[in-house]
């Protein structure tokens, strides 16, 4: 068993702040024996950065290796995916994927002002059932990508979709306006349909979205050789109700209902 180590400050000062944080927790993996109850080993993420947020296993059982996310750093406010392996009898984490914070001199809220630029903040990842697809939610920026990680170490960009966000602020074909940005993620069994969700939660949605965030529902198609492509018939629109995560009926890729298909 691996659990992501990480806490959430109330604003980004205090996640930036080194005698809030003092480069001690939030970037590390534990890996346990669960018949023992015993930690087995642990792995730091980088010590300049903060938010070890969701695992994601291969689902092939044989693959011992999975992703996890880093939401911010502490140095550059940049975030990163990292891959967790097993290799000659020891746990191991190696950063595959670095996203850059972008910069930017107007439209900021007030909590990113002092920094001229605004941060990935990568909420979520999800893997496509078939552990060939990565996928990443950057809520700051406003993107959905979609990574081809055949190859884990070396993860290939293959799809993108701009929804709300501080940087891109784009709104629904359909002329909804999209508050929030990219949050949760959920890939459907099939790996063809990318649900996706607005919210973080309350502190942080207030922060950096002080306009306020209204609830929706949008969907991705993803072509099985990749690429990303927004479903402009597709909209819930949630009003005042803050939408978090969904789940898909029959299972999704990121749910244990796959084990019993």
């Amino acid at each position: 068993m691996v659990t992501s180590e990480w806490a959430v400050p109330n604003t980004i000062e205090g996640g930036l702040k080194a005698e809030n944080l003092a480069n001690r927790y939030g970037n590390r993996l534990h890996f346990w024996d669960l018949r023992k109850r015993k930690r087995i080993s642990s792995v730091t993420l980088g010590e300049e950065n903060r938010m070890a947020l969701e695992l994601r296993p291969f689902h092939d059982p044989t693959k011992l290796m999975g992703f996890v996310n880093i939401v911010v750093s502490t140095k550059d406010l940049s975030s990163s995916i990292w891959l967790w392996y097993h290799e000659d009898g020891k746990w191991n984490a190696e950063k595959v994927i670095d996203i850059p914070a972008q910069p930017l001199e107007s439209g900021l809220p007030e909590i990113l002002k002092p920094f001229k630029a605004v941060p990935p903040l990568v909420t979520d990842i999800d893997l496509s059932l078939d552990d060939r697809f990565l996928y990443v939610s950057l809520w700051g920026i406003g993107e959905v990508r979609q990574y081809d990680v055949t190859n884990p170490f070396k993860p290939k960009l293959t799809g993108k979709v701009e929804l709300g966000g501080i940087y891109h602020r784009k709104n629904h074909p359909s002329g909804a306006k999209l508050s929030g940005a990219p949050q949760m993620l959920e890939v459907s069994r099939d790996g063809k349909r990318i649900y996706v969700t607005n919210s973080l939660y309350v502190a942080w949605d207030n922060q950096f979205y002080p306009e306020g965030i209204t609830g929706w529902v949008v969907k991705l198609n993803a072509d099985p050789n990749g690429g990303l492509k927004l479903d402009e018939r597709f909209f819930v629109d949630l009003k005042n109700a803050r939408a978090h995560q969904v789940r898909l009926q029959g299972g999704d890729a990121s749910s244990d209902s796959y084990c019993f298909a």
